[in-house]
């Protein structure tokens, strides 16, 4: 049990200092602040508390979320985030990018994984879904590297 317990996440980052440093760049004018789990550790649940906290002190339209995969929880706190209000994700093309700090990091979440998720919702993208793995495919190749992302890895053609 102990050992589960040191595998658990942790906030890197203190809900108080959290809220605070995003109420001080709201007030220095910034538009839109982009909370990011960069190294992919985060949980629905610690999304929560920290959208939770931040929405304490600015306006919900002012927020963005931008999760890494590493633990290959990005694609559920992004879920999270929508249903809390957040309407602005990153995302990238086959999961492509990442962090270099973060061991074992798989990269940020795939658009294509975003996408199917969104229209299964019924939430319309205006994305067209073949065309943009057909756009995962090319850069994989260019890059002679596998996509991360689930949805391309289910419809690839053997």
């Amino acid at each position: 049990m102990a050992a589960m317990r040191k595998a658990l996440p942790r906030r890197l980052v203190g809900l108080a200092s959290l809220r605070a440093v995003t109420k001080k760049f709201y007030s220095m004018g910034c538009y839109e602040i982009s909370l990011g789990d960069t190294i992919g550790v985060g949980t629905p649940g610690i999304m929560k508390d920290m959208l939770s906290a931040v929405m304490q002190e600015v306006p919900l339209a002012a927020l963005a979320v931008h999760c890494h995969d590493t633990y290959g929880q990005a694609l559920a706190n992004t879920l999270m985030a929508l249903q809390m209000g957040v309407s602005v994700v990153d995302s990238s093309v086959a999961g492509l990018g990442g962090c270099p700090y973060a061991q074992g990091a798989s990269g940020n979440l795939a658009t294509e994984d975003l996408v199917y998720m969104l229209e299964g919702l019924g939430i319309h993208t205006g994305v067209n879904l073949q065309k943009l793995l057909e756009a995962g495919n090319f850069i994989c190749q260019a890059l002679n590297r596998k996509t991360s992302s689930k949805v391309a890895q289910a419809t690839c053609k053997l």
